[in-house]
Parts: C-alpha cells; sequence; structure tokens
C-alpha cells in the first residue's frame, strides 16, 4: 500500500461529456462514461475539465453532467468537478453550484488567455477557494494556459484551507517535489509522465489514457506501491502506444477519448462540440493501432 497521502485517490480520469446528435449534453452516456471508469480501477473521476469540453458548457449543464455522474458513480468514488474558468465571478458561481450539487473536490486551472500577474492569479485562487467548503485541486497547465503558476504564488495558496493538492502539466519533477515539501498532495497531469511522478512521490494520476487503460494504469500504481518497480516500468512500456496515440496528436483530449470508448463499445459515438471536430477515419485507424499495440484491443 502507499504511504503517501491522496486526498482524492491515486487514479483519476479527466472525462469526456457524451453529446446526443442534436449537440445536448447526453446525460446517461456521460453517467456511463463514470461507470466505466470506475469499474476500470479508477478512485474517482473529474467532470468538466479540458477534456469534458468545459469551454463549451453551460453553468446548468455543467450542474446537471455532475449530478449525473454522482448519481452514478458517487457512492463508490470521488468526483471532482472542473470550476476553472478566465473569469473569477463565473468560477466562483461554478464552485458554488458544484458544492450544491455534492463535489467531493473542486478542479481550478490558473485563468487562461488573459494571463494576469501573479497577484491577479492568487487573487483568482483566493475567490474561488474561499467561496466554498469543497476541497481544491489547483491546475498547472502552461502549455494551455499560457502562464505557469510560479511558487511564491503556491506558497500562499497552500495557506487556504481548502487548498490541498495540485494537478501538475508543467513537467519539472523537482519543482513538484518542492510543492510537496509545501504541503501539496501533487498529481500528474501528463501521461508520459505518470510513472516519473509516482517515483517522485506524486499522491497519483489524473489521467485521459484511462478512458482505455484503466485497468492497466492501475496495474502500474499497485505495482509501484507494493515495491516491484520493474513490472510497474513494464506496465507503462506496454502502455506507451496507446499513450502515444491518444495524447500525441494536435487533436488530443476530448476527440481521442471518445474515440477510445467508442471501440471499446462505451460510446456509440464520437461527438465533440466546436471547435473541436471529431477524429477521422484515418485519425481512428492510427488510433486503433496505438491502442491495439498496448494490447487494449
Amino acid at each position: 500500500m502507499s504511504s503517501v497521502d491522496a486526498p482524492f485517490g491515486r487514479l483519476l480520469t479527466a472525462m469526456a461529456t457524451a453529446f446526443k446528435e442534436d449537440g445536448s449534453v447526453d446525460l446517461d452516456a456521460t453517467a456511463a462514461i463514470a461507470t466505466h471508469l470506475v469499474d476500470h480501477g479508477h478512485d474517482g473521476v473529474v467532470v468538466s475539465g479540458t477534456t469534458g469540453e468545459a469551454p463549451t458548457t453551460t453553468v446548468p449543464e455543467d450542474g446537471e453532467i455532475l449530478a449525473a455522474v454522482k448519481d452514478a458513480v458517487g457512492d463508490r468514488a470521488t468526483v471532482i468537478a472542473g470550476v476553472g474558468t478566465n473569469s473569477t465571478s463565473h468560477s466562483v458561481e461554478l464552485a458554488r453550484q458544484a458544492e450544491k450539487v455534492g463535489a467531493d473536490g473542486l478542479l481550478l486551472v490558473a485563468p487562461y488567455y488573459n494571463k494576469p500577474s501573479q497577484g491577479g492569479i492568487l487573487h483568482h485562487f483566493t475567490s474561488v477557494a474561499t467561496a466554498t467548503d469543497v476541497p481544491v485541486m489547483l491546475y498547472d497547465v502552461p502549455s494551455r494556459v499560457g502562464t505557469t503558476i510560479a511558487l511564491d504564488t503556491y506558497a500562499a495558496a497552500i495557506e487556504l484551507e481548502p487548498v490541498v493538492a495540485v494537478k501538475d502539466a508543467v513537467g519539472d519533477l523537482a519543482r513538484g517535489v518542492r510543492l510537496r515539501e509545501m504541503g501539496y498532495a501533487v498529481y500528474s497531469g501528463d501521461d508520459v509522465a505518470n510513472l516519473a511522478w509516482l517515483a517522485h512521490g506524486a499522491a497519483g494520476v489524473v489521467s485521459v489514457v484511462g478512458h482505455v487503460a484503466g485497468d492497466e494504469t492501475r496495474a502500474m500504481i499497485d505495482a509501484w506501491d507494493r515495491g516491484d518497480h520493474t513490472e510497474a516500468l513494464a506496465v507503462f512500456t506496454r502502455l506507451l502506444p496507446a499513450i502515444d496515440a491518444v495524447m500525441g496528436v494536435a487533436n488530443y483530449g476530448a476527440t481521442t477519448a471518445k474515440a477510445g470508448l467508442e471501440l471499446l463499445g462505451v460510446l456509440d459515438n464520437r461527438r465533440v462540440r466546436g471547435p473541436l471536430v471529431p477524429l477521422d477515419d484515418d485519425e481512428v485507424a492510427a488510433l486503433r493501432a496505438g491502442l491495439e499495440a498496448s494490447g487494449l484491443l
């Protein structure tokens, strides 16, 4: 067993949101995704993140998605609600809604596009984190946001009682160790670095590849936790073709997750909302080849 404090569990996936043919949210299919994940090794799920296409969903839709997933798996897994936007008042509104619905945690990304100063980022984090009593996982992903959270900002944010964790997609492992020393539970936010993060004391992973490789990712974590690092590396190595296939294309995330779920028979379509477009047949063929090479199909 791991001695690492993992407040939301060891294995989570930032899950996709399913849509109907008319473009509306398919709550039943979204709940089925959550059930599939929890049936395949997951301790928790994150809804309404980037992979859940949160930039295209409304506040009422976010509440409905969270409620559907809580109803489906909330007695077996933690359910984290993405509330990060580039408007502080909007994020506060989402956080308060998530608390009312019963979220077990909030995922709060640094504001994107408007690129606030570190003071502005801390103001945003403080405003949202103190709006509810729900535990908060910060999210540091400069490739999408355009800004990296500074260590001084982290040092101030961890003083906020609800802030307990960070999903790190910066890729600086030594920096992650420093965040652990500050008191953060650090979660890997990049599937290709999951094993490396475990070696650096990560609390767990927030995956995308977990949509199609939940049991295998769980096996890697379990092998690491029991001290069988050779087996953990072997599992990770087997997953590399799938990781490359899911994360290694420009149009990855919701598009590859949904196409993968379609290949597994969890979904009967791979619909996304614009500006995303579904994988075309050639892209699906490449995804299938990667999943097959990892033994997932």
